[in-house]
């Protein structure tokens, strides 16, 4: 596996999937730090304090926590990478139980405080984020027309609502990721669960699960997902759960014909011989040298879980309060028919440069596991 990993990084295409990736993961993680109207740190009257902190939702804590015992995790050479794994997911429960209980931002926000603060000297210094708007700042108090074509003030221009669009670009950065990691990992699960089964055991037990893979593959998961947000609104969620549900049939796949293959290698008939349990031999022996090709597949589903999403959004069925790239391609069109080309273009651009790099890594993956392409790239 480390020598797949190391021809993977050794392609051009790869290292440039793999740096986009991680530009729009650093966003995801740290888009509150990045653009938020909320000061990091200013003084008033009362003194010294950081409103931004105290407007941190649960899940703001949850990716800077996780990401920071992440880092050190990775530093702590000493010890195995079991015991570390181990520490990473207990540390991750324990965040995630205590921020959802103990983290209540305020459910009101009145952003102009800050400008009305600084306009009238009742703050004496402050320090902003790199873009000082949140994605929902919408400057009620500006008289003038809200939709602006960029410029220094507003890097990407602004929505129709008078929103910033480059801290909507930022903070939809997490809505991609999230759907495209949270639905490929549900469907990764299923898909492999169930297509291991069908290789190792066949038989009825293969019949069965083809029946079922051929009735998941017929479903339209474009029609399902408008049919149910027609039925239970929009949720993120349940937008991703469905995506999970219907995208195994691939992986499953896969996973029977590797499970087809290794079942009868020596030394799984070994581990067989020798009496071990059937969690030990599928999980143990058989899932680490069959799941290489599934994870070839995952990066292609990423990207298609990230296209189903900007779909429906830009047909107006995603999300309406958090920002999303379909989102704003759908905005472009403006009210009474006017087109802004600037939200047009950074948010098409930001979905073409992610499925494209998702599309490199997995080429990239292929490549590197396939033995006749590295033959034929031999000769």
């Amino acid at each position: 596996m480390a020598g797949v990993l190391l021809d993977v990084l050794g392609r051009w295409g790869a290292r440039a999937g793999l740096a986009w990736i991680g530009l729009v993961a650093f966003f995801a993680i740290f888009g509150p730090l990045v653009a938020s109207s909320h000061p990091i740190l200013w003084k008033t009257a009362e003194g010294v304090s950081s409103p931004m902190f105290k407007h941190f939702y649960a899940v703001d804590v949850i990716l800077l926590l996780l990401t920071a015992a992440g880092g050190v995790l990775l530093l702590l050479r000493k010890i195995s990478l079991r015991k570390r794994l181990w520490v990473f997911l207990v540390f991750g429960l324990l965040v995630t139980i205590l921020s959802l209980i103990f983290v209540r931002p305020p459910q009101a926000v009145v952003y102009s405080q800050y400008r009305e603060a600084l306009v009238s000297s009742e703050a004496h210094w402050v320090l902003m984020t790199i873009i000082p708007y949140s994605p929902s700042d919408r400057f009620r108090e500006r008289d003038e027309n809200r939709i602006l074509p960029p410029s220094s003030k507003h890097w990407m221009g602004t929505t129709g609502d008078g929103e910033d669009l480059a801290s909507r670009m930022v903070h939809a950065c997490r809505i991609a990721l999230a759907v495209g990691f949270l639905s490929t990992g549900i469907a990764i699960v299923i898909g492999v669960f169930i297509g291991g089964l069908m290789g190792y055991f066949s038989g009825w037990v293969d019949l069965l699960g083809m029946r079922l893979v051929e009735v998941f593959s017929a479903i339209p998961t474009i029609f399902l997902l408008i049919t149910l947000v027609a039925f239970y609104g929009r949720n993120l969620y349940l937008m991703m759960i469905i995506l999970g549900l219907t995208g195994w049939v691939g992986y499953a796949v896969f996973t029977r014909a590797e499970f087809l293959k290794l079942r009868e290698q020596d030394f799984v008939q070994a581990a067989i011989a020798s009496g071990l349990p059937l969690r030990s031999i599928l999980f143990k022996h058989m899932l680490p040298n069959g799941v290489t090709p599934v994870l070839v597949s995952a990066s292609f589903g990423v990207a298609g879980a990230i296209l189903t999403e900007s779909t429906l959004s830009f047909l107006g069925l995603g999300l309406v309060e958090e920002p999303s790239w379909g989102q704003m391609l759908n905005q472009a069109r403006g009210q009474g028919g006017v087109f802004t080309w600037w939200m047009a273009i950074y948010p098409g651009m930001a979905i073409f440069f992610t499925v494209f790099a998702y599309n490199l890594v997995g080429e990239a993956l292929r490549d590197a596991i396939d033995p006749q392409l590295k033959k034929a790239a031999h000769l």
